[in-house]
């Protein structure tokens, strides 16, 4: 069985899996418990999954752990530990979840975009992930003070 060590939130994770093509998103839920990275479609489209990978905003639903490996990775554990990340924030004050299922993979490429430097429209313009709840208005509030 393939053996990796994946660096996630700025620690060391050394993991055995069963195959060098099984999807990150199971290593990091189902191998390193850290269970905040949701399954949403499975085939890189709803973001439920987003994580950054070397500071980049990643599906980790089709990303094999092997391609993972000897990269930076990110969850929305490692985004803040105190909920203090801005787009946290917003999230907050503006109540945005609903269900709050998407929202750990909207969180990551919000954040992502705030990271390229983008605010307000921009960041709403270049997230393009998928909330079944339709919290749009409350994610298009929150990121306009951004």
């Amino acid at each position: 069985m393939p053996s990796y060590t994946l660096k996630v939130n700025g620690r060391d994770y050394p993991v055995t899996v069963s195959s060098s093509s099984m999807p990150l998103l199971w290593v990091l839920r189902d191998v390193i418990g850290l269970t905040g990275t949701k399954y949403g479609c499975g085939i890189e489209i709803c973001g439920a999954c987003t994580v950054w990978v070397n500071g980049e905003p990643t599906k980790s639903c089709d990303m094999d752990v092997s391609s993972a490996a000897g990269k930076a990775i990110t969850t929305i554990e490692g985004l803040s530990v105190d909920r203090s990340h801005p787009a946290q924030k917003a999230w907050i004050l503006h109540q945005v979840p609903q269900c709050g299922y998407c929202q750990s993979g909207m969180l990551m490429s919000v954040a992502g975009a705030m990271a390229k430097g983008h605010h307000g429209s921009e960041i709403a313009n270049e997230v393009n992930n998928l909330c079944v709840c339709g919290t749009y208005q409350r994610i298009k509030t929150a990121v306009s003070g951004l």
